[in-house]
């Protein structure tokens, strides 16, 4: 008990930290990785306020546990085979290539061993994906060709962690007590993952389902903790890297139904235990090692940074790349990553190299993200024209999830989605029935089990990435709770609705929605057609009359509007008549000539004439 107010001051000092450097970070544009590490720096090494960094360091690895499993999560086969070229071509190769390079000059130099510079090198060759994407966000360049490029050796560099993680034990000398002969710690190994593998297809999903069908938030939540600690756990008792299980355990849920649930579900214990990580490698910095080798820290970031982007244009031109779009990629990626910390960290633990190495490269990464806006903002003096002429936009990014987020899948949703998938287009659909996303599996359509009344839900479906948000929902209580929602977040969203009847109608116009249309309206419509159709009346002639009364609906709706529900009342056919001229309305609204131009021709001579 002694040790608890420790610990609470501890973690209130992590907190506060946290609160005040990240918004400042943000604010200036320097992403909140860097406020991170600034904070723990500050409370850390500067005020001597926690001085045992490395116990806090142990725990908040779990954050990277995390962050591995959701980047598993978005790695579907799918989407990596069609980005496959862009992913495992240029993306390897600026991997390998700049490793290679600076992992010679490390050597070279003396700084490190040959164990210490492989690990430096490679860590060094990847750039941050937190700095990357905000850049390309706030240019709306995600979905440019530079932009997709970019991406896929963002993903690839997010990839390399896991065979890099599982280096460092191979390149650390192995401890005296260790007598297991190598081949048995590949089999444990290779057993570990056939095991992951097998229960991650068999045991996980239906576990899922079982909890779906209960409707328990929290145990939902437990499960999703206990499926990646437990992957991570597994991997490490069988001596590979915690990281690597739980990404493996992403990859195996990628197709899952319940991944967009289990994503909302972990990002919060991700996103805390991240900030940990960041301000717990701040807590470790040796300053003293870096102000007695500041000269080394200047010449070497920016000497990073050029061979980066030489290194990237050059491989960039090398597979058909536009030379605006090889600047903008050199310049958008030449700094190290927050994957850097991660490894260097790892490194230094194992005993690849000193403590004072790792926080040497962790300087040289910070100052080079530090001074990504400015690389970035240097590539508009370096383009051609021309080239900028001639660019074209990707209108669709596959990457980027897709263009329709569907929010609800009975029957009105599934008929809409014939339509979008009918033409062409990609959906993204979540529903909260287990027993649905179970049903509509053995008919092929591929929906998410997820609750769209949550924030967290719509974020992990892509909501920030699609044209339209289509509010499918059954419920009007449902469905204007996830409007207001949407709208609230997400101002600029277009959404179309799912009506529920005439009032709900007029409430979701007065809501501002872009679109809206009530469940039985149309199929109303093409009933009453059909039989009178079956009464002998023409086609041309029961068309017509249709399309009046959907004319005469709307206009009824815009008076109602105005005037209240009452309104337009007079426009109502309430008995039968000729469909030429129609009932004159009360009001003083003609609608008998242009009605007439569209019934007439269909009509036979005599009937036309008379009318």
């Amino acid at each position: 008990m002694a040790t608890t107010p420790i610990i609470y001051s501890q973690a209130l000092m992590l907190l506060g930290g946290a609160v005040v450097a990240a918004p400042i970070f943000k604010r200036l544009g320097l992403g909140t990785i860097l406020g991170y590490l600034c904070a723990g720096v500050l409370i850390g090494p500067v005020a001597q306020s926690i001085t045992d960094g490395e116990q806090i360091l142990h725990v908040s690895e779990l954050g990277v546990v995390f962050l591995l499993f959701i980047i598993g999560l978005e790695l579907k086969p799918s989407r990596l085979w069609q980005m496959r070229r862009d992913i495992f071509g240029l993306g390897t190769a600026q991997v390998v290539l700049t490793g290679i390079v600076l992992s010679s000059m490390i050597y070279a130099l003396g700084l490190l061993g040959q164990g210490g510079s492989i690990i430096a090198g490679f860590g060094l060759a990847l750039s941050s994906t937190a700095f990357a994407m905000q850049i390309l966000d706030e240019g709306n360049d995600r979905n440019t060709r530079y932009g997709q490029r970019s991406f896929s050796i963002l993903l690839l560099q997010d990839l390399a962690i896991v065979p890099l993680l599982a280096l460092i034990p191979l390149l650390a000398a192995q401890a005296p007590e260790d007598t297991t002969p190598p081949l048995e710690d590949f089999a444990i190994a290779t057993t570990a993952i056939v095991v992951l593998f097998a229960a991650g297809r068999y045991l996980v999903n239906p576990l899922f389902q079982i909890i779906g069908r209960t409707g328990a938030r929290d145990v939902m939540i437990a499960a999703a903790l206990l499926v990646v600690m437990g992957a991570a756990t597994m991997m490490q008792l069988a001596g590979l890297s915690m990281a690597m299980g739980a990404f493996l355990a992403g990859v195996l849920l990628a197709e899952s139904s319940y991944r967009h649930e289990l994503e909302a579900d972990i990002e919060p214990f991700r996103g805390i235990l991240q900030a940990l990580f960041f301000m717990a490698v701040g807590l470790s910095l040796e300053l003293g090692v870096i102000v007695e080798r500041y000269q080394l820290i200047i010449i070497a970031v920016p000497l990073l940074m050029a061979l980066k982007s030489l290194v990237l244009y050059w491989l960039c031109r090398l597979t058909g790349s536009h030379h605006n779009d090889a600047v903008r990629i050199s310049l958008l990626l030449p700094q190290g990553g927050e994957f850097g910390f991660v490894l260097f960290t790892a490194a230094a633990s194992a005993g690849v190299f000193s403590d004072g190495d790792a926080s040497l490269l962790v300087a040289i990464v910070t100052l080079s993200m530090a001074l990504t806006p400015l690389a970035s903002m240097l590539a508009p003096k370096l383009m051609h024209e021309q080239d900028e002429m001639d660019e074209e936009i990707e209108e669709d990014f596959d990457g980027a999830n897709a263009d329709v987020l569907m929010i609800g899948f009975s029957r009105f949703g599934q008929i809409a989605a014939q339509i979008l998938l009918a033409g062409g287009r990609d959906v993204t659909i979540i529903d909260h029935s287990a027993a649905r996303v179970r049903q509509a599996a053995t008919f092929g359509f591929r929906i998410y089990f997820g609750d769209g009344n949550r924030l967290d839900v719509l974020r992990a479906a892509g909501i920030e990435r699609a044209k339209i948000v289509a509010v499918c929902t059954q419920k009007k209580e449902t469905t204007d709770h996830i409007i207001d929602l949407v709208q609230s977040e997400y101002p600029n969203a277009r959404i179309f609705a799912r009506s529920y009847d005439r009032l709900h109608t007029l409430e979701l116009r007065a809501k501002g929605v872009d679109y809206e249309l009530r469940e039985t309206f149309e199929s109303g419509l093409l009933f009453g057609r059909k039989t009178l159709e079956a009464l002998g009346v023409g086609d041309d002639e029961a068309i017509a009359i249709m399309d009046d009364i959907r004319k005469r609906d709307e206009a009824r709706l815009v008076l109602q509007e105005a005037e209240g529900i009452t309104a337009g009342r007079d426009m109502l056919h309430s008995r039968p008549v000729r469909p030429e001229p129609l009932v004159k309305p009360k009001r003083e609204v003609d609608h008998s000539q242009e009605t007439g131009e569209r019934i007439l021709p269909g009509l036979p001579a005599d009937e036309r004439e008379s009318a």
